[in-house]
């Protein structure tokens, strides 16, 4: 039989199981023509008797008296039979066959029982069904396989009491029982019910794929409410075998009616399930065919145009080839490729992924520049570009000779910290030009969110590799010089810490392996040579700290300045703004001038702006033809650059009793700073202003309760001391101040006020004091020395313990100065006074 034949029954096909084969017939009415049919089993010689399924009523009842009581019993795997229906049965086991063949020889009557198991092959009594239908057996039909099909027609609704005899089949007692419409059932409800089950069987018959149309016609025309129940029930496509059993163990027909329609109402609404996912399907698959279609097209057009992806794809792994990747990095790009040719080239994924190897085919995975190992050409590259800052210089240096004895060596991690303008980050620049290295600057300032060092990983949309990672694309060598700008001031938020981040790329035991989630794969950072740079080091993560080498750029004493802009910053704006060295130049009083009264820093990029406006100025007049000086001189200064701007504060005109010089440090460079005190009848109390930090504060509570305490550093006793009223303030109150290193300064201008002395001109101070009156050490003594000198202080007061800084400071820094080293607050007193 062909495994492909046309359904000829209401919601049931032609199927084989294994070897079995079920023939569903139609009745009278709606039969296949006998050529037809012929015409279908004739390949294997078999001959078909077409059967109805369903006769008039007379010809359906059988007097059960005439029924044996014990009877042939064929245990069905996987079909029910309703009294009333013909349904063929193929049966293939022994057993089956011969009970089939006795029952056909006696012209008489069996009964079929479903199986509880389907998979059992020798059932006995406990894998049967205990309603059934005795069946006459009208038909056998031989079929080429060695099975046989039997057309079995449904006669009396059994119910199986016990099996009598299991050889050669089994044979079993069997009760009787009527199917029936109560007397009481509404006629008008059946036809209602009649025609709600025709219409769900005609719908799944139209929705259904296999079911022949012609059904429709065959429903309608049953008028036998019984019959139309018993031969839905029978044909009908079903989820599972229990539900057909529970329909025949219902007695009332009208009962089974009922529980039919449910039946019918869940496979209709499974099969509008099943129609709205093929309808989803087949638009995929038509999608699909299209772009495979489209891509045909555009495949055959690129190949025209020499723009093959092959070619593409080709060109990668030559790429590849050539780089010096270790072999798990190679064996990851070979199965990143694989997964790219196996995408459309027109879908999303493939741009990511096509970006993604192009990154690291991109990256210089062990490629490194060569260093200029000689020590006098970095030393010359270094002094040309900047003055001073030997400190840095040294350490280069250092470094460069330990490389060029071991040849190989981490590169060291430098942290350049200090006010802005003394040349951090330029110093980067002029480190990569001496080594022979390339040179990226990223700047950290304002950074918040992690991905920005480590990349985002490829999966989200938009992704991108980390900064560093991506400089080093841009070098393309594995050992650029990287100036990581403005590190102290990095932020965090809820996107992450970058400072956090940066510890694996900043600490040499663990960069050879930095991970970039963009990347996914260890790349090797040692042989980068960081460089970071800083205005204050307070607010950088100690561990971060912990990683790098801190090296302090101070700020440039007024010759330096002086020196600096000869060397480097004139030449460079009149290049800037095409004019010649004859034709602009600046005396040494005008740049002099220029850095006492019009800026106001420890660098020198204001001192830059200053000469880039004279510069500019000159290049106007020559534009506009107009007369100007050849040098400019002091007097010049007011027509290029207007008014002074910049006022430094001088000791001279603050003499006077209560008022004591400090210094201070702060980003900007160093400060000085007047702490003056004023003393009024009272009930001795302290009142401090001037925008003071909670430190500073506590300073002056510290000072008024040691003068409290030792009231004889003021010239009087206790009693009179607490008729004193002491306000403290220090000027410029919109600025805030904070600090330890004000501490002996606040006590000295507290006595001073007390006794109504002043204490000796030209003397500044700084130190933390102690409740105990201990002057100890503090910070940042170059810069304050600074600040002292170009105040006109020539005596500084400092703890005994910060000797050792002032030792290691160049002697043309403190040169004309005079340091007073203290241990307690009785040696301040003893001296200002």
């Amino acid at each position: 039989m062909r495994k492909n034949m046309t359904q000829i029954a209401l919601g049931t096909k032609i199927d084989h199981i294994g070897s079995r084969t079920i023939v569903p017939i139609l009745n009278d009415k709606m039969s296949v023509s006998m050529k037809t049919f012929e015409e279908m089993m004739s390949p294997q010689g078999v001959e078909v008797n077409i059967m109805p399924v369903v006769g008039d009523a007379a010809s359906m009842k059988v007097d059960v008296s005439d029924l044996p009581p014990v009877i042939p019993v064929l245990a069905l795997r996987n079909a029910v039979i309703f009294p009333g229906t013909v349904f063929p049965v193929t049966v293939g086991r022994e057993k089956s066959i011969r009970l089939v063949s006795d029952v056909e020889d006696g012209k008489g009557w069996l009964a079929a029982f479903p199986q509880t198991d389907i998979s059992v092959e020798d059932p006995s009594e406990a894998d049967l069904n205990h309603f059934g239908t005795v069946c006459k057996l009208i038909k056998t039909l031989e079929m080429p396989d060695g099975t046989v099909t039997a057309i079995l027609q449904g006669a009396s609704l059994a119910e199986l009491q016990e099996i009598v005899s299991s050889d050669p089949y089994m044979e079993g007692r069997v009760r009787y029982l009527d199917e029936n419409i109560p007397a009481d059932c509404d006629e008008c409800e059946l036809r209602v019910l009649a025609d709600s089950l025709k219409e769900k069987a005609a719908l799944i018959v139209k929705s259904s794929s296999f079911a022949p149309k012609e059904a429709i016609g065959a429903l309608r025309s049953i008028d036998n409410f019984h019959f139309l129940v018993n031969f839905i029930a029978t044909t009908i496509e079903v989820e599972n075998l229990q539900e057909r059993t529970n329909l025949l163990s219902i007695t009332d027909v009208h009962e089974r009616g009922l529980a039919l329609l449910r039946v019918l109402d869940t496979q209709t609404q499974l099969l509008q399930i099943k129609q709205e996912i093929n309808q989803k399907v087949k638009t995929d698959i038509d999608q699909q065919q299209r772009e495979y279609y489209l891509n045909n097209q555009l495949r055959t057009i690129q190949e025209e145009l020499g723009m093959d992806e092959g070619e593409e794809f080709e060109k990668m792994r030559r790429r590849a080839d050539e780089k010096k990747w270790s072999k798990e990095v190679r064996a990851i790009f070979d199965k990143e490729m694989a997964r790219l040719e196996k995408f459309n080239p027109t879908s999303p994924d493939y741009s990511i992924q096509f970006a993604y190897i192009q990154f690291m085919l991109d990256l210089p995975w062990g490629e490194m520049s060569d260093d200029n190992l000689d020590l006098a050409h970095a030393q010359e590259v270094l002094d040309e570009d900047h003055f001073g800052l030997d400190s840095v210089k040294d350490r280069i240096i250092e470094y460069l000779a330990v490389l060029k004895l071991k040849g190989n060596m981490r590169s060291p991690i430098l942290c350049l910290w200090g006010p802005p303008g003394v040349g951090k980050t330029s110093l980067g620049k002029s480190i990569a030009r001496a080594l022979g290295r390339k040179y990226i600057r990223i700047s950290l300032g304002g950074m918040h969110d992690e991905a920005e060092i480590r990349g985002h990983r490829k999966t989200y949309v938009g992704a991108l590799p980390g900064r560093i990672l991506s400089g080093i694309q841009r070098a393309g060598t594995s050992n650029p010089v990287i100036v990581l700008d403005e590190i102290d001031k990095l932020s965090s938020d809820f996107k992450g810490d970058p400072s956090s981040a940066l510890l694996e790329a900043l600490d040499p035991e663990q960069n050879s392996t930095f991970h970039d989630n963009y990347l996914d794969i260890d790349y090797d950072l040692s042989n980068v040579l960081f460089i970071t740079t800083a205005n204050g080091i307070g607010t950088i993560q100690p561990a971060l700290k912990d990683r790098m080498e801190m090296i302090n750029v101070s700020g440039y004493l007024a010759e330096e300045k002086l020196e600096i802009a000869h060397k480097y910053l004139v030449p460079k704006q009149l290049t800037e703004h095409g004019l010649r060295a004859d034709e602009l130049s600046i005396s040494d009083a005008a740049l002099q001038e220029i850095v006492d009264k019009y800026t106001h820093e420890s660098g020198v990029r204001g001192l830059e702006k200053q000469i880039a406006k004279i510069a500019r100025v000159t290049a106007k007049k020559m534009a506009l033809e107009q007369d100007f000086p050849k040098e400019i001189l002091p007097e010049h200064l007011k027509e290029y650059l207007g008014l002074p701007t910049a006022f430094h504060d001088d000791v001279k005109g603050n003499e006077g009793p209560g008022v004591v010089t400090g210094l201070a440090w702060t980003e900007m460079g160093g400060e000085v700073l007047f702490v003056e005190s004023q003393v009024s009848e009272g009930k001795g109390t302290l009142t401090m202003t001037g925008n003071l930090g909670d430190v500073m504060k506590e300073s002056a509570q510290i000072a008024w309760q040691y003068i409290k305490a030792h009231p004889d550093l003021a010239g009087m006793d206790t009693e009179t001391f607490m008729k004193r009223d002491i306000h403290i303030h220090v000027p410029e109150g919109a600025v805030p101040k904070d600090g330890p290193s004000a501490g002996i300064t606040m006590v000295s201008s507290m006595v001073s006020a007390l006794r109504g002395k002043a204490p000796k001109s030209g003397v500044a101070m700084t130190g933390e004091m102690t409740l105990r009156g201990r002057v100890l050490p503090v910070g940042g003594i170059k810069e304050k020395i600074l600040a002292a000198k170009r105040a006109g202080v020539h005596t500084i007061v400092i703890s005994e313990e910060n000797r050792k800084d002032v030792e290691d400071i160049k002697e043309i820094y403190i040169k004309g100065l005079i340091f007073v080293y203290v241990k307690s607050i009785k040696d301040v007193i003893d001296f200002i006074f």
